[in-house]
């Protein structure tokens, strides 16, 4: 299977704090993988490091590397811009811009150029279409997006992180401010995104991850504790922190 992303020996400090502890691990192309582990595992820290979001944080400080088709995102010459436009990212609360449901997803093309309407019409089409939205919203594109509900937000989200083509849509725990009914179509929606992206998911939900994920790692205090394909992760995992986690012995 090849790896889009891979990180080799990754440590992440906030000041003093070590959030990340030599991290190791391979993101599986046109898969998902879902990070999993108690608050404060520093899942959500690793997901970050995939597309250098936590450079946004005073004080953070990263060792090791993070591979992106095998070039060094924190080296020398990288350009965030672009790595970001490939390696999108999707918030735990639904953030739509106060615009209307058309112009979120036509913000991030017109940013990189597209101003041609019918392009960015096919463009908004095509993304709320891949986001399940579509036949929810195409009578209303001029709506402000504040107007949708919390799931059509978040699935609004994933269309305009979609919209500029990424190849890895990194999604921090997207359905956990959600309603199950909007959960569910979230889930189904990762199965299809899967289909043309590769998807990571942290999740604080277990049952979550062992439903829509391929592969799933453990984190427990800045370390990856075991990683693996979801079914022998939660039927037979080789070590005991892991096995006990899943038991919900603690968390």
């Amino acid at each position: 299977m090849k790896h889009i992303i891979e990180t080799e020996n990754l440590s992440l400090y906030y000041g003093k704090k070590q959030a990340l502890e030599k991290i190791n691990i391979g993101i599986a192309e046109n898969r998902i993988t879902a990070l999993m582990g108690p608050s404060g595992c520093g899942k959500s820290s690793l997901l970050r490091a995939f597309n250098r979001m936590n450079d946004l944080i005073r004080e953070s400080r990263t060792e090791g590397c993070v591979y992106y088709q095998g070039e060094d995102i924190y080296g020398e010459g990288m350009d965030v811009v672009e790595l970001r436009k490939n390696v999108g990212m999707v918030f735990q609360k639904p953030n739509p811009f106060m615009k209307s449901i058309y112009e979120n997803v036509a913000y991030g093309p017109r940013i990189h150029g597209i101003n041609d309407r019918k392009e960015l019409d096919r463009i908004v089409e095509r993304s709320l279409k891949d986001a399940a939205l579509w036949d929810e919203v195409k009578d209303r594109l001029d709506a402000p997006a504040l107007s949708l509900s919390g799931g059509q937000q978040q699935r609004l989200c994933i269309a305009r992180a979609i919209a500029i083509e990424p190849e890895v849509i990194l999604l921090d725990e997207p359905a956990s401010a959600l309603d199950p009914i909007s959960t569910g179509k979230i889930e189904d929606l990762m199965e299809k995104l899967k289909e043309k992206y590769t998807v990571v998911i942290v999740t604080h939900n277990m049952e979550q991850a062992a439903r829509v994920s391929d592969y799933t790692g453990f984190l427990y205090m800045g370390k990856l504790i075991e990683f693996g394909e979801t079914r022998k992760i939660f039927e037979n995992p080789e070590e005991k922190l892991t096995e006990n986690y899943i038991r919900g012995m603690f968390g």
